[in-house]
């Protein structure tokens, strides 16, 4: 008599976005799902790659919903494009107005955020124990800085002031954290240099300082000792931004720990499995080393 084994679990997943080869999420996720004893499968949608553009997203989620995906992740600039063509979204999402994770489940594409959790655990364990977040400057209203932003609140910042290139979009996050967190939390800065005096720390939440998008949303000149700095770009790790924080004296946080926080939320959601953020962190250096 034939002795029958268990097939492990196998879940198709993937990232959608533009310009994101080099993207270590596929690592994280994949060495993960190995060393749970599952099978997962993490695919790149690199739309500038592929030379789609915003009007294929809605024929991608057909097509990966219909051969069984489990779910993806969505990136840079398709957080919030991405919520017209879902059926559900989390509070959390709901509430930010960006998406990161879609999961298809009987039928359904439902949205969630997990950068505001992986945003929020990477400042409150990278930053030294009693560090001012009173007064913060944030670069970036998009839809990861929507995540940040009410991650910040979260955190129990005072004030948000908020800088980025479509000056309608900040008022567009600050009236939404201002519902959602209290009046005067989040505002609009006009001068970034006076709004950095009164700071305790910057948030790059812009795309700024990958490789397809070089430079540094805060000029040298600004950055002091008192300040502390953290990016959401991971690759390169070290940004202009940090690059010049860090000789500038700040206490400087990269992009990877949001990145693995992030990516401990979205595997859950895809398996139903709990990740190991220290083996997740192992990994993602390891990737990151080559």
């Amino acid at each position: 008599m034939t002795q029958s084994r268990s097939v492990p679990a196998r879940y198709l997943t993937g990232l959608v976005g533009r310009d994101i080869q080099a993207s270590l999420t596929p690592r994280l996720h994949e060495s993960e799902a190995d060393a749970q004893g599952v099978r997962l499968v993490y695919r790149l949608f690199d739309f500038a790659a592929d030379g789609r553009t915003e009007a294929d997203l809605p024929g991608l989620l057909d097509a990966l919903q219909l051969v069984g995906f489990a779910g993806i992740n969505v990136t840079h600039p398709y957080k919030q494009a991405v919520i017209a063509h879902l059926d559900e979204l989390s509070p959390q999402a709901a509430q930010i107005g960006s998406v990161n994770t879609v999961i298809f489940r009987e039928g359904r594409r439902i949205g969630y955020n997990t950068d505001v959790t992986g945003f929020a655990e990477n400042l409150r364990s990278g930053l030294p124990h009693g560090t001012a977040i009173d007064r913060v400057v944030q670069m970036g209203a998009g839809g990861a800085g929507a995540a940040t932003a009410h991650a910040l609140m979260d955190l129990g910042v005072a004030q948000l002031t908020l800088f980025d290139s479509d000056p309608a979009r900040a008022n567009t996050l600050a009236d939404a954290l201002c519902a959602a967190h209290g009046a005067d939390r989040a505002i609009v800065g006009q001068d970034l240099a006076a709004s950095i005096t009164h700071a305790d720390g910057i948030v790059n939440a812009t795309p700024m300082g990958m490789a397809v998008h070089p430079g540094s949303a805060v000029p040298r000149a600004l950055l002091e000792p008192r300040l502390w700095v953290t990016d959401i770009v991971y690759f390169p790790l070290e940004t202009q931004f940090l690059r010049e924080a860090r000789a500038a004296g700040c206490t400087a946080l990269d992009g990877s720990g949001m990145t693995i926080y992030q990516a401990v939320g979205a595997f859950h959601h895809f398996t139903g499995l709990t990740a190991d953020p220290a083996r997740m962190r192992t990994n993602f250096h390891a990737a990151l080393a080559g």
